[in-house]
């Protein structure tokens, strides 16, 4: 058996998810500054008004598709090493890394192609307008031609925090987002590049993290390496990692259509000052999602390891642990959200249009926030335990199932843009009750069961 460190069975259970929650939240947080301060330098620009960032949003469902690959095989894989891991198997845990490796070049390569090809077409489908176009092309055209090295970034990281070291995985995005802080200024302003600098700024950081990644799974400090036997698929192996990354991968797959929506829908009813309040909304969620997230991915590792040593009263203590403080994280950022929206979107644009229609909508928007992290809490249980239909049945349910046709049937009865919001607020809060009330039933309390006849700690 391989060196057992960084054993999970052991230890406070609050220690050993903060330790990752941490680093990881940090981690989520400054990789969404990637594109979130793009937006607010670009929503600055000189002479282009709002349309340079409308044309970012109008991009942002591509973006959204690629890290969709990335995240299916990094959230199809890492839960599967971590359980491998409380099993003994480190082995089995190196064959799943490889595969994971492998599956993600093909894809990133094949989903590059693809998107250079019909770019112009998905754009204009996307919502773009002639105006806004020009922006959104020269943007993609730049980012696609690193989408490898983002891929690599965000779907071979989550492998360096399932091992448990989540310091050196929050280093991955600190050195990129260190990078495209001190690029995007120079490139955008000093060199006049426009929304070009801002892409150019995005895969350069972006390089950086990925070189780290592949530098540390290769390396001597790595419990699980990438080993070249390893890299050979199997396809037991390859649908495993799938079928469990289907979830990961359908939350940005059907996010990337609920954009489509609504950016489809608000440039037929409002035109493209709404479709830029839906992308500055968009990013403001990105940032403050970005901590539930963290504490959800660093409760998985815990998790699925103990879930694989059978230590089930753990397994509870960690989900209650996690729900806990993404439940008190939401609340905050809700009252944040509704007592203070418009200086919220003054960080992005300080137009008074663009104030006057946002300050309603962002509100709306964000009423039901607290159900949607319930979601994101019971989704992260599923996927933690390798439960892969439910964690991929949930990521439908609330965007693809609910929000997407409210998103169109609302402002058709009336409504107008405000009914694209609303349909958002509906959807959080009954994908949220949905998901959270059936890992409940279906996981938390069979488990106590399960606990009842576990031999106690230490014997």
């Amino acid at each position: 058996m391989a060196d057992r460190k960084n054993d999970f069975s052991q230890g406070s259970i609050p220690g050993n998810i903060m330790k990752l929650a941490l680093p990881m939240t940090a981690a989520q947080l400054v990789n969404v500054l990637y594109s979130v301060v793009d937006r607010i330098y670009l929503g600055h620009l000189p002479d282009s008004d709002h349309l340079a960032l409308t044309g970012i949003g109008v991009a942002m469902p591509i973006i959204t598709i690629l890290m969709g690959f990335a995240n299916l095989c990094g959230t199809g894989g890492a839960p599967l090493c971590s359980i491998s891991r409380g099993e003994g198997d480190d082995e089995e845990a190196e064959r799943i890394l490889g595969n994971s490796f492998t599956l993600l070049l093909i894809l990133g390569v094949l989903s590059t192609a693809f998107f250079l090809v019909f770019k112009r077409p998905i754009l204009y489908l996307f919502g773009a307008s002639d105006a806004t176009f020009p922006y959104a092309d020269g943007y993609m055209t730049i980012y696609l031609c690193g989408t490898l090295f983002v891929m690599i970034s965000l779907g071979m990281n989550p492998f360096i925090n399932a091992q448990g070291f989540g310091r050196t995985g929050m280093m991955t995005v600190l050195l990129g987002a260190a990078a495209n802080i001190i690029l995007d200024p120079i490139l955008i302003f000093g060199l006049h590049m426009g929304v070009q600098g801002a892409a150019l700024a995005t895969i350069v950081s972006q390089g950086l993290s990925a070189a780290w990644v592949l530098a540390f799974l290769a390396g001597k400090k790595a419990i699980l390496r990438l080993k070249l036997p390893c890299l050979r698929l199997e396809l037991g192996r390859v649908k495993r990692i799938v079928a469990l990354g289907l979830s990961g991968f359908f939350v940005n797959l059907t996010n990337s259509l609920v954009q489509v929506v609504c950016n489809a829908t608000l440039q037929a009813y409002g035109g493209d000052p709404y479709v830029g309040v839906m992308t500055i909304i968009n990013s403001l969620r990105e940032v403050f999602i970005m901590p539930v997230h963290g504490l959800t991915n660093g409760s998985q590792p815990v998790e699925g390891y103990n879930y694989g040593a059978r230590k089930y009263a753990r397994v509870r203590e960690s989900i209650r642990f996690s729900v806990g403080i993404t439940v008190v994280y939401s609340a905050l950022f809700w009252a944040v959200a509704m007592a203070f929206p418009g200086l919220l979107i003054r960080i992005f644009n300080d137009s008074p249009d663009i104030i006057a229609i946002g300050v309603p909508a962002l509100r709306i928007y964000f009423g039901m926030f607290l159900f949607m992290s319930l979601q994101l809490a019971g989704q992260g249980v599923f996927t933690g335990l390798g439960r892969s239909k439910q964690a991929v049945f949930f990521s439908l349910l609330r965007k693809a199932i609910i929000n997407a046709p409210l998103t169109v049937l609302l402002p058709l009865w009336g409504m107008g843009t405000t009914g694209v919001f609303a349909a958002e607020a509906v959807s959080q809060l009954v994908g949220g009750l949905a998901c959270f009330i059936t890992m409940y039933f279906t996981v938390y309390r069979p488990l106590g069961r399960l606990a009842d006849g576990e031999a106690p700690e230490g014997i």
